[in-house]
């Protein structure tokens, strides 16, 4: 039976406490995933959903709870510390290379940080360019021809394949995708979730990608969750989720929040 990887336990956090127009953004989350687990995120802007990503990866403290990450609680852990076992991607395809240096050298760069062999080493051993060669070849973009070529003359769908291939070379214990395909044309984001879904269930990483897509959120992976207002207010999985649509998750929203999802930013097909 595969174990918990992740527990989140209570975490509550309020922004500039002591002022009564600022909301509490996240009120007594509880979420526990399984090993491999690949789980889908949605709701409405001001949901939570990216400040609970924040607090899992250090980024910003809770006022109260607990993260544990395999059995280890890291709630109060640094943010580099966690980084060691949490991949994270964002929206902006900008955000987690270096654009001045090589695909190789940012490959290299992951590769002396996890090995630690020498501090910010760029040079690659022979193994480890095959490794990368081989792993960029099956993205059928030709970036396996392109290891010289610096990271910030790739488009947007071709630098997100490079940070996500980048966050799981060494697969993490955990991988956080805040939007990772919002920013992308429609054949690359289909690609880059394709790939998502493949790399994660290859490695066996247990994974949170939050996402404004509704029907990839329920096709994706095999838990939905949605929050609202700082708490979990759906959790969606096995048969019910399998046969969920669009038009009833929207109809279960209504009738547990009393109020319409806000479609600012949603996305339904």
């Amino acid at each position: 039976m595969p174990g918990e990887a992740l527990q989140v336990r209570n975490i509550r956090k309020t922004f500039n406490p002591g002022k009564p127009d600022l909301p509490i953004v996240l009120d007594g989350v509880d979420l526990s995933l399984e090993q491999g687990e690949l789980v889908t995120v949605i709701g409405s802007n001001g949901a939570g959903k990216s400040t609970l990503f924040n607090v899992i990866a250090g980024t910003v403290l809770p006022d109260q709870g607990q993260v544990i990450l395999d059995g280890e609680d890291i709630t109060w852990q640094k943010e580099h510390l966690r980084a060691r076992n949490i991949g994270r991607l964002f929206q902006d395809p900008h955000h987690g290379t270096a654009p001045n240096l090589t695909i190789e050298e940012n490959f290299a760069l992951v590769y002396s940080k996890a090995t630690r062999r020498f501090p910010l080493a760029l040079a690659l051993h022979p193994k480890e360019r095959l490794i990368f060669i081989e792993t960029l070849a099956k993205l059928d973009m030709g970036l396996e021809m392109r290891l010289k070529a610096p990271v910030g003359t790739l488009s947007g769908g071709q630098r997100q394949a490079i940070t996500l291939l980048m966050a799981t070379l060494i697969p993490p214990k955990l991988l956080l995708l805040d939007e990772h395909t919002a920013a992308l044309d429609p054949v690359a984001a289909k690609k880059i979730l394709a790939l998502t879904v493949e790399i994660s269930g290859a490695h066996n990483i247990t994974t949170l990608m939050i996402t404004h897509n509704i029907t990839s959120a329920l096709e994706t992976g095999n838990r939905t969750i949605m929050m609202h207002q700082g708490r979990i207010v759906m959790d969606l999985t096995g048969e019910e989720r399998s046969r969920m649509t669009v038009e009833e998750l929207l109809e279960r929203y209504r009738e547990r929040v009393h109020e319409n999802l806000d479609a600012d930013r949603l996305i339904f097909n």
